[in-house]
């Protein structure tokens, strides 16, 4: 199997609203868009797909689930520069920054349906760790 390209398709019940979002806050470009669904590309990320909960493509056992319990996790190179951009820009923050005991630093955020997105960097492992990510 070839695979040439990576979506990650999610449920929801306002879609413009999440690509929005994504859009403005994290980069995002819409590829395409039509009634109940909006396509989103990034060039550092996997593509992102909203569907409208409902909506007569989706299998029907599918169809009215929203993307509870998804998570969407962006590595990012500066944790706390992404946690004071967002924080500037008015985005909720749902889970402060915290360092797990496994090296992995971490904030999260939802989009305006609630769908969570956490933000990671890792703990650099030769010891030489930055200073805490909390502001």
């Amino acid at each position: 199997m070839q695979i040439t390209d990576t979506a990650i398709c999610l449920t929801v019940d306002d879609v413009p609203a999440s690509a929005s979002f994504l859009t403005r806050h994290f980069g995002y470009t819409e590829a395409m868009a039509a009634d109940g669904f909006a396509s989103l590309s990034h060039p550092d990320a996997p593509n992102v797909v909203f569907h409208r909960r409902g909506l007569e493509v989706l299998p029907e056992g599918f169809r009215d689930r929203p993307a509870d319990g998804v998570i969407l996790a962006f590595v990012v190179s500066d944790l706390h520069k992404e946690y004071e951009r967002l924080c500037a820009e008015g985005v909720t923050i749902t889970l402060e920054p915290r360092e797990e005991p496994w090296g992995e630093r971490l904030f999260m955020v939802a989009d305006p349906n609630g769908v969570a997105i956490e933000l990671v960097e890792w703990a650099e492992e030769n010891g030489n760790e930055s200073a805490n990510v909390a502001p």
